[in-house]
């Protein structure tokens, strides 16, 4: 659960903005997919590796 303090007299929609920041920022959205079903440990690592190959590789053809 998320909480943001409002200051006195500061404005809402101030308030909503660090909101959603704060809730992008915290992956909450990816948190409620991923539970959704069920992931094998297993399946969860390969997804992992191939996400850490995929940014080694980018990181490569930038270098270049």
């Amino acid at each position: 659960m998320l909480i943001i303090p409002i200051k006195e007299g500061e404005n809402i929609d101030r308030a909503l903005k660090r909101y959603k920041q704060k809730y992008r920022k915290t992956q909450q959205l990816k948190k409620l997919r991923s539970n959704q079903h069920f992931t094998k440990p297993s399946q969860q690592r390969r997804e992992e590796v191939a996400k850490a190959m995929y940014k080694q590789e980018y990181q490569r053809k930038l270098e270049d």
